[in-house]
């Protein structure tokens, strides 16, 4: 069983995600800290409905690494195995990554690489894209240019809002994020440079097209 501590920044819906498939055994693993760089964020509020120890860590008036170095500090106290980055709206430092490379996640609302960066649901429906989607990767020292674990793509209609692009896809952050965690956990994912290879992973044929005939 792994060991899994979360930072937040926001609602922490995804930290509910991972939280719930923990306890129903789909993730052979644990939530067993929960930190938010904001004071109101309500994923605190998931942690302690779930008894989950959960602290607020301002980084306010610090540098990168000093703000780091105490999350790092709760982060050993309770033996992480796995930093998952929930909605954490915060860019981490090398000393942060190099810590932790290999075992550091995060959920980005896009294909990578295309729409890095923040606010990207809208930028996708601004664009014009017909697929957007979403992306599990392992942290490295860019912004959201690490190693892609596992993608999911949604259609986007003629008629969709903004709001409709970003609700179809934090549903599928919600599937996609506990599998690559789950993955984790049963020691099936290794690093090969850029690519993630995935131990007994299924094939499936098929595509998505959008607008379908």
């Amino acid at each position: 069983m792994i060991r899994i501590g979360v930072l937040i920044s926001g609602s922490g819906t995804n930290l509910q995600a991972i939280i719930d498939a923990c306890n129903s055994g789909y993730i052979d693993g644990k939530v067993v800290v929960v930190i938010s760089n904001k004071e109101d964020a309500y994923g605190r509020v998931r942690a302690r409905k779930a008894g989950i120890p959960e602290y607020y860590i301002s980084h306010r008036g610090k540098s990168r690494e000093e703000f780091e170095d105490e999350l790092i500090e709760v982060l050993e106290k309770y033996e992480v195995d796995l930093v998952a980055l929930a909605g954490f709206m915060r860019i981490l430092s090398p000393h942060f990554v190099r810590r932790y490379y290999g075992r550091l996640m995060n959920i980005h609302p896009a294909l990578l690489p295309a729409f890095p960066g923040i606010n990207v649901q809208e930028k996708q429906w601004e664009y014009g894209v017909k697929i957007a989607g979403c992306t599990v990767h392992f942290v490295d020292e860019g912004t959201d240019t690490g190693p892609i674990i596992i993608q999911a793509a949604v259609p986007v209609y003629s008629d969709d809002t903004a709001e409709d692009v970003r609700l179809r896809i934090l549903e599928q952050e919600h599937k996609i994020y506990p599998l690559a965690i789950k993955l984790f956990a049963e020691g099936r994912l290794t690093i090969e440079g850029r690519r993630v290879i995935i131990q007994g992973e299924k094939k499936k044929g098929g595509f998505l097209m959008n607008p379908s005939e």
